[in-house]
């Protein structure tokens, strides 16, 4: 039973177990996850999340990050992790099914500091969460089936929590049976003009898994089996779920030549841009054609474009390049998920960041103007290349009859184009910069590169408070 699987795996993962490159991930990703989430302390569902919490007060709970403010972990779960994904800046992993495994961290980390956990003990439940996660997105697609992604998600953060709380085997499994049994989520959430919800449908799978994982803990049973049963996850949910053997395992050929199994963690990428994956490479194209087309026909050439081409694969133009209000967002949610406008603001500005999703700029006349000379096209010849590539072809045609091409395949920040630490450093400190000051934020990058060495993972907190001024909300 995959139950059973989810649950001796997490049992017997420990941190000894975890290669010295699997760990620097965590620690990476770790630091990754909260430049973004401080980067989108003010962003209006984040604020309605955080005030949702503190409505909660726990002496010992779990911190809101830029507070001091201690609430449930579910809870604290939830709105840390809406923080993470809100800037859609968060690392991904895509194959039959995309994802945004370091959604988990914030599970991870409200439910260490509950439990006192050690660092060891988070960057093996951080860790554990990302391979279970992508190994499910590996083993299923859920969208063609109407269900968003982030229904994988209770599963991977309950059994970082039922690490972290150190559960038995057989409470492991029940935290898996409690949160595949009641957390199934609609792909509504990514379909025409996205809501704010977007930011929050993870943090809500992962706060479900934590309760789930409490519910546990406490002797709360679930049914079974939760995949293979009768009415269970396969047969209603994902269909057949090829789940391979997990990272640190070596499977009888691989044992042969003593080599194990590489963890996937290693497999997500760092974006360089706060939009959609998919158009991380279009935006990085974009930005080479502008450079080319100022250089050949001067300062006017951007108001002679009379056309946009977007050549991209059916994945993501399925997820940004279809529906009609990708032409016309209204939200930021929907801008960042949008190939035209990601595209044109890049042509425009010649950069792409937090303020290119602004309120002002998404009304910009000019701005909608441009998006509606884009046109997304689907390229044969990249059939077959994702997800080992996320091939995107930017053509941009003037009134001069002139063309201008580049084709992206491996953006900044993918394992074939990786970041250096420094530069993850560089993005935490700009992400951060109106929350905390330089040696505060100097402070947070030291003690995550030493994550392993807390005895309790709550002491990174108190770091992590907004500067006066910043604080409200």
């Amino acid at each position: 039973m995959i139950a059973d699987r989810l649950a001796d795996y997490t049992q017997t993962l420990c941190y000894d177990h975890l290669p010295a490159d699997v760990v620097h991930e965590v620690k990476r990703r770790t630091l990754d996850s909260l430049g973004c989430a401080l980067g989108a302390w003010n962003a209006a569902p984040c604020k309605i999340a955080r005030r949702l919490a503190q409505s909660v007060k726990v002496s010992n709970g779990s911190t809101l990050w830029g507070t001091t403010h201690k609430t449930l972990p579910d809870l604290a779960a939830f709105a840390n992790g809406a923080l993470v994904r809100y800037l859609d800046f968060n690392d991904t992993y895509l194959s039959k099914e995309p994802a945004h495994p370091s959604d988990n961290i914030a599970a991870a980390l409200a439910v260490g500091e509950t439990a006192h956990a050690s660092g060891h003990r988070v960057i093996q439940a951080i860790a554990l969460a990302y391979e279970v996660q992508c190994r499910l997105c590996d083993a299923a697609a859920l969208r063609p089936r109407g269900w968003d992604h982030v229904t994988y998600g209770p599963f991977s953060s309950a059994l970082a929590a039922a690490k972290v709380l150190k559960l038995s085997t057989s409470q492991t499994v029940q935290a898996v049976n409690l949160a595949g049994v009641a957390n199934v989520a609609l792909r509504q959430t990514r379909v025409g003009d996205l809501s704010m919800w977007k930011a929050c449908a993870f943090s809500n799978a992962a706060r479900n898994g934590v309760f789930a994982a409490m519910l546990a803990k406490q002797g709360m049973t679930g049914p079974s089996p939760i995949f293979e049963g009768e009415k269970g996850f396969m047969k209603l949910v994902s269909g057949g779920l090829d789940l391979q053997e997990f990272g640190g395992r070596s499977s009888r050929e691989s044992q042969k030549h003593s080599t194990a199994i590489p963890f996937k963690i290693l497999d997500t990428y760092i974006k360089q841009y706060p939009v959609e994956y998919h158009a991380q490479t279009a935006v990085e194209a974009t930005l080479i054609v502008r450079e080319e087309l100022l250089k050949a026909e001067g300062p006017q050439a951007l108001e002679q474009i009379i056309e946009v081409e977007v050549g991209s694969y059916d994945v993501a133009i399925e997820i940004i390049g279809r529906d009609p209000e990708k032409w016309h967002p209204q939200t930021r949610e929907t801008a960042d998920h949008s190939f035209p406008y990601c595209v044109a603001v890049a042509l425009l500005d010649g950069h792409v960041s937090l303020g290119s999703f602004a309120d002002k700029r998404l009304a910009d006349p000019a701005l909608r103007a441009l998006m509606q000379k884009v046109r997304v096209v689907e390229q044969q010849e990249f059939v077959g290349w994702y997800p080992e590539a996320m091939p995107t072809r930017v053509t941009v045609r003037t009134a001069a009859g002139k063309e201008y091409v580049k084709q992206n395949d491996f953006p900044f920040g993918h394992p074939r184009n990786p970041m250096s630490d420094r530069e993850v450093e560089e993005k935490f400190r700009l992400l951060t910069a109106r929350s905390l000051d330089r040696a505060q934020a100097g402070k947070v990058i030291e003690a995550v590169w030493k994550l392993e060495t807390l005895s309790d993972i709550g002491r990174l907190m108190p770091l992590l408070k907004v500067r006066r001024g910043r604080s409200k909300g």
